[in-house]
């Protein structure tokens, strides 16, 4: 069954400073939701607050499925993922970055090969599997982020700000690859952007954060 993810009246502050205040979202429906707005809007902490790195001040995070309440334990963070903007990689090959969640999990290596060059091919970097990452261009290295994500097949995909200071190749292969994910795979995406026409080309569900609160168009 799938994940809904209900967020209601959350506050988060730093250093005494109101970032979220009384924010509420409901994401009960596959396909891709993008919320845009202003830098310092509240964005990215609203991401890490609902992919369960945050806890919030006040308010509640809830995902079910199926009606029912889900613990918020290493099983449920498992079926989510954050994807950051400008990614780390570690000083080892493409396909070793892509493949790290796999192999912390113990998986076999055939299923890890074949997740991984599938992961990378949806990309456009499957020919680089063996390069070093970190030779890897910004926006590759994007990309590298988003594969290795998906290796690990979260229901629920959040990817900040995932087109920030990348060329333009790589702004048009992520495009695709999100849009490609929200029409058949199923899945739940969060996009943020502060780029207008990017939300324009990208939303099934367009949603507007001002002043620390979400609201939905």
């Amino acid at each position: 069954m799938s994940l809904h993810l209900s967020v209601y009246g959350v506050e988060k502050s730093y250093g005494g400073d109101p970032v979220l205040k009384g924010c509420s979202l409901s994401l009960d429906r596959s396909g891709i939701y993008v919320l845009t707005g202003a830098n310092g809007s509240g964005k990215s902490t609203l991401l890490r607050v609902c992919a369960l790195l945050e806890e919030p001040d006040r308010g509640t995070v809830e995902y079910s499925s199926g009606g029912i309440a889900l613990a918020k334990n290493i099983s449920l963070r498992r079926r989510v993922t954050l994807v950051l903007p400008r990614a780390g990689v570690f000083s080892t090959t493409v396909f070793n970055n892509a493949a790290y969640g796999l192999k912390i999990r113990k998986m076999e290596r055939r299923k890890i090969d074949e997740k991984v060059n599938d992961a990378l091919d949806f990309v456009g970097l499957k020919h680089k599997a063996k390069q070093d990452a970190r030779t890897l261009s910004s926006g590759e290295t994007q990309r590298l982020g988003l594969a290795r994500a998906l290796v690990t097949e979260p229901e629920m995909l959040f990817l900040d700000e995932p087109t920030s200071s990348v060329d333009p190749e790589s702004t048009t292969v992520l495009e695709g690859s999100i849009l490609s994910l929200g029409k058949e795979s199923g899945k739940t995406i969060v996009v943020t952007t502060h780029d207008k026409e990017q939300a324009q080309r990208l939303a099934d569900f367009l949603l507007i954060m001002e002043r620390g609160r979400v609201r939905r168009l």
